[in-house]
């Protein structure tokens, strides 16, 4: 039986990762040591197969769990600050710190919805009425209050 393909999308160090399991991934500088297992809970989506589910804004229950691999400092970032004909210069560089982390599992919450991309929720035909009489409202609203305050500029002219 061939396995499904599952994956998910993450968030950590205010940026977010797609992963899968046994990929290798450079995440922010994390506090912990080289071997220590990480356990990531912010899971922002999750498919397995043909089931997805979405998080509003965390999935319930899902988790993506790894491996600290080593930790490292990315390529270094030039900044110049420069101001023409004014003799300002400021260079200097940045390195980021960086972790290595291998995704050794991906756990799924108990129940994953069926929704398949590209469908759309059906609304019954009252939630549409709603959707008008409020609309019918609003402009309601607004043609009085364009009427009242016509008639007041008028008053205020004579």
């Amino acid at each position: 039986m061939e396995k499904k393909r599952v994956y998910a999308v993450i968030q950590t160090g205010g940026k977010q990762y797609k992963v899968a399991e046994g990929t290798l991934v450079h995440v922010e500088r994390l506090n912990a040591e080289v071997g220590d297992k990480i356990t990531f809970h912010e899971v922002l989506f999750m498919r397995e197969g043909t089931k997805s589910q979405i998080g509003h804004p965390f999935v319930d229950g899902a988790s993506v769990k790894g491996t600290i691999l080593e930790h490292l400092r990315d390529s270094k970032i030039i900044v110049l600050k420069f101001k023409r004909r004014k003799m300002y210069r400021r260079k200097s560089g940045h390195r980021q710190s960086l972790t290595l982390v291998r995704v050794d599992e991906i756990e799924a919450p108990a129940e994953v919805s069926s929704a398949s991309p590209g469908k759309e929720e059906t609304t019954s035909g009252d939630d549409l009425k709603k959707v008008k009489s409020t609309k019918a409202k609003a402009t309601k609203a607004k043609s009085t209050k364009a009427k009242s305050t016509k008639a007041k500029s008028t008053k205020a002219k004579s």
